[in-house]
Order: C-alpha cells, then sequence, then structure tokens
C-alpha cells in the first residue's frame, strides 16, 4: 500500500507570540523535522509540508544540506487559511507530482514533538478494511484529526466538496471529515500531546528563543490554531 504524508506548519502560532512552532527546537531538531523524519520512518515515500519553505543555507558549500527529493514544501492560498485548506493545498500538490497517486495519506501537525512513537499505529492500522480512515484518540477523549491516516480518494472527495461550495478556507477539521468514516486509535502513550504555549513547550523542555517577544496575556487565537479534534 503506497502511503504519502501532508505535514502541517503554516499557522500563526498566536499563543506562542509568533514565534513559528516548526522552528523550535527539540532534542536538537526542530518540530518541523522531527515530524517529517517521523513521517518518512512510518513509511512515507513522499511528504509535502504545508507552511513556509525551510531555511536556506546563506551560501552553498560541502556542507550546505542536500535537498531531499522526498519533500516538498506548499502553502495554502491565502496563506493562514486553516487545517482544511492546508491539507487541500497538500493533496493539490500530490496531484501535480508525476508519480502514481498513494492509497492512504498520513496527516500530521508539527507541533507534537512526541508523535513518532505512534505513527506506527497509524501505518499498522492500514488498510483501513471499510473504514476512509483513522485517527487517534488522546487520554480525554478528543479526537485527533491532525495524528490521523486517511484513505486517499476519501480524503480528495472531502476536500473537493468544501471547495466546490466555496468554504475550504477557513474552515475547520470537524468539518473537512463529517462525512468521513474513521476508525478511533487508542493514544495510550499521550504521545499526541502538542505545543500550543510556552507552558506546553517548558513541558518539554522547549525554552523560547532569545528574540521571543513577550507573550500576550490573553492573545486572540486564530482559526488555523484552533484544533477541532471531534
Amino acid at each position: 500500500m503506497l502511503l504519502d504524508a501532508i505535514v502541517l506548519a503554516g499557522g500563526r502560532s498566536s499563543r506562542l507570540s509568533g514565534v513559528p512552532k516548526a522552528q523550535l527546537l527539540w532534542h536538537g531538531a526542530t518540530l518541523l523535522q522531527n515530524t517529517v523524519d517521523a513521517a518518512l520512518l512510518g513509511g512515507a515515500r513522499r511528504v509535502v509540508v504545508v507552511g513556509p519553505d525551510a531555511p536556506v543555507p546563506d551560501a552553498p558549500g560541502p556542507d550546505a544540506p542536500v535537498p531531499d527529493a522526498r519533500i516538498r514544501f506548499t502553502r495554502e492560498d491565502p496563506p493562514f487559511g486553516g487545517p482544511a485548506a492546508a491539507i487541500g493545498a497538500g493533496m493539490r500538490a500530490f496531484d501535480e507530482l508525476e508519480a502514481s497517486a498513494a492509497d492512504a495519506v498520513l496527516v500530521l501537525a508539527c507541533d507534537m514533538p512526541e508523535i513518532a512513537r505512534v505513527v506506527t499505529v497509524l501505518v499498522e492500522s492500514l488498510p483501513l478494511a471499510g473504514f476512509d480512515g483513522a485517527l487517534l484518540v488522546d487520554s480525554s477523549g478528543m479526537r485527533q484529526p491532525l495524528a490521523a491516516v486517511y484513505g486517499r480518494p476519501a480524503l480528495a472527495d472531502a476536500v473537493e466538496g468544501l471547495r466546490a461550495s466555496g468554504t475550504l478556507d477557513g474552515a475547520s477539521m470537524r468539518s473537512l471529515i463529517a462525512s468521513l468514516d474513521l476508525r478511533e486509535l487508542t493514544d495510550a502513550a499521550g504521545a499526541t500531546s502538542d505545543v500550543d504555549t510556552w507552558p506546553d513547550a517548558a513541558a518539554f523542555g522547549i525554552d523560547p528563543p532569545h528574540d521571543a517577544p513577550s507573550p500576550d496575556e490573553h492573545p486572540d487565537e486564530h482559526p488555523d490554531e484552533q484544533r477541532s479534534r471531534a
């Protein structure tokens, strides 16, 4: 079964004073690199990252990193259109690649440092055996649609349904997956715990950058930061 992956990395990080979650360092790697590595190690043949391009070295040289042909960056249009729009952009990027379509798509947010611990649980749910996908459910009973694997045809149809109605931009994950029959998998390890605030980051041992602005006491949260999990 062919598996591709979409990693969402383009939110406003409103509750992190605008500091990009994707570039926070955890165990010597950015949260973005950690998530991409988890997807590739889990068996994804290609990963589309929906968000700003990765930093480019100031000058080429023998020590400059070699771009990984398995990884492509794209962006929802307009930016900050929310997770459903981001997934739509990722699916469109796959359509533009000259390769056979995958059977399933792994969807991960970039802000779950320990997600690698449960990617295997998602991948082992394949084939989906009558379901449109499988998603993790945390210890509080919250569904995690950004820690999930979806049948590609079902996910494509859900995206196109919202796009055809003109509601894809700004749509929640709840609305995107409303028509899908999803198998629920228990996240017994708590690996879907995410980084939304500086206290969350501190719990993982992640320190704010020295030049990070002071967080607002009551920041407004943009819809793309709101994880519609139900």
